[in-house]
């Protein structure tokens, strides 16, 4: 990577010029904003304090980590000035773009005016943005508790529903993420998280209904604009693979827990796991069942949310169904620290029997921020952005599976995407990890940041923000290509 300083506004930066001996036709698109100068610790001294006094468990990307330094609505620049486009917006957090002009307005007018107070106050900042939020959910959903991450709000959920139930079962769906805490590691289905303590007491995992990866699957199962390669050999209205599954999930009701559970929780669409999406119908069937053993249906709408997968504000009215209690966090602060469980006014008067408080829940920056947020999503037309961009953005990285063997499957919903990298289209082995991280390093080197998830790492999570624009992903999907390509010289050349 080449780079030469320009002086612009009385600031010097490194205007990057990204080489590949593959394409040259990979132009990032403009950006008018200028990064302040970089001016704090040397890289090596921070990796040395990284090394030193900040806890190993925190891992950093990349062979070489990045230090970032500012960012800018879809943008982010390091300490040398280089631009970046993210892909991954903080893991799917940063909903309307780094640092957008109207939430930061409103955060700096409530840190002048009241930074705290606890919520066993009245104040303005938690009524009016109750009201804002609960508008946005369908009846009978009309009640919020707000905490400050979304391990924090599933965990309320899960100790909500056995409150009201009384009973004590959860299920989750394998290949969930539902958060690190002790509480919800038994919810959570992947082993990289998972530690060699005892955890998951009254937590059941089913199969996922992955119709990609799964043993059932086929052209016609999900609701996205990209199909999977396999062939399908449902009928018009009869889903083989959702009736398939739905078996699987009442063999876990007869076999693995009692007669009468807690709840469950899924997520409308996987997020860790890859963007793993379900059969039609199939929450709105399991829903079904859980109700029949008196338990709760759990949405964990914490990657999902806030109209990320553009048809719908809200990842559970895309499978038709209303939950009992949904959960939010990410998206719901654009990056600020906090979270939300909504609920029905039944159901959130059983945790009233005893005292439950949270010191920081809904505190007044919070709910200013969230507020904002809301807005932004509204006047910026950035749902309808997420299913326009997102639906070019799958459609044209189909184009790319269907030129590369190693790119087993791309799915999603809106700017809820993922890319499965596989050895071939017929095995669907997953493509080595070491494999999968070089592509990964090389999009880094070009200018395009993106996460990784599946089971094996081998899924390219694509969750920007949602403020990105079309002549964003035609220079991030040539670059996605130039990385294929550059693979594809790589093992030629072995």
């Amino acid at each position: 990577m080449a780079g030469r300083l320009r002086r612009l506004g009385g600031v010097a930066f490194k205007q990057q010029k990204w080489k590949s001996s593959v394409s040259m036709q990979a132009k990032m698109p403009p950006c008018d904003f200028v990064p302040e100068k970089y001016e704090s610790y040397p890289y090596e001294r921070m990796q040395k304090i990284r090394e030193q006094n900040i806890a190993p468990s925190l891992r950093t990307y990349y062979r070489k980590p990045l230090l970032l330094h500012q960012g800018h609505m879809q943008w982010l620049f390091d300490h040398e000035g280089r631009r970046y486009l993210d892909l991954f917006a903080g893991i799917v957090t940063v909903s309307v773009g780094h640092c957008h002009p109207k939430v930061t307005m409103a955060t700096q007018k409530q840190l002048a005016r009241l930074w705290h107070t606890t919520n066993i106050y009245m104040y303005p900042a938690i009524h009016e943005y109750a009201e804002k939020l609960t508008s946005l959910f369908p009846d009978p959903l009309k009640v919020v508790y707000l905490t400050n991450s979304g391990s924090e709000a599933n965990d309320l959920a899960m100790f909500m529903a056995r409150v009201h139930t009384r009973n004590f079962d959860i299920i989750s769906l394998r290949g969930g993420y539902h958060g690190g805490s002790p509480y919800t590691l038994g919810l959570t289905s992947l082993t990289p998280y998972k530690h060699g303590v005892a955890n998951g007491f009254g937590c059941t995992t089913t199969m996922l209904p992955d119709v990609f990866r799964g043993p059932w699957g086929g052209s016609h199962c999900r609701d996205s604009p990209v199909q999977t390669v396999r062939k399908c050999s449902c009928t018009e209205g009869a889903c083989l693979a959702k009736d398939q599954y739905i078996e699987q999930f009442k063999d876990t009701l007869n076999t693995s827990v009692p007669k009468t559970v807690a709840g469950f929780i899924a997520e409308p669409i996987q997020g860790v796991n890859g963007a793993v999406q379900y059969p039609r119908n199939f929450l709105k069937e399991a829903y079904q069942l859980i109700r029949e053993r008196g338990g709760l249906c759990i949405s964990d709408e914490v990657q999902t949310g806030f109209g990320r997968t553009g048809s719908h504000f809200w990842g559970f009215q895309t499978h038709g169904v209303v939950p009992d209690i949904v959960t939010l966090a990410k998206g719901i602060g654009n990056g600020f620290p906090m979270a939300a469980v909504v609920t029905t006014k039944e159901i959130a008067s059983s945790l009233a029997q005893n005292l439950h408080f949270n010191t920081f829940g809904g505190n007044p920056l919070a709910c200013v921020v969230g507020a904002a947020v809301l807005d932004a999503i509204e006047e910026d037309s950035l749902q309808k952005n997420s299913e326009d961009v997102g639906t070019y953005m799958l459609l044209e990285l189909a184009k790319l599976r269907d030129e590369f063997e190693i790119v087993g499957d791309v799915r999603g919903k809106g700017l809820m995407i993922g890319v499965e990298m596989v050895t071939d289209k017929d095995s669907r082995r997953p493509l080595p990890a070491e494999e999968v991280s070089q592509i990964w390093e090389d999009c880094k080197d070009m200018g395009v940041l993106i996460g990784r998830g599946g089971l094996y790492s081998q899924t390219f999570r694509i969750k920007p923000p949602m403020c990105i624009t079309k002549r964003d992903v035609n220079f991030a999907v040539e670059v996605f290509r130039t990385a294929l390509q550059k693979h594809v010289d790589r093992a030629a050349a072995k």
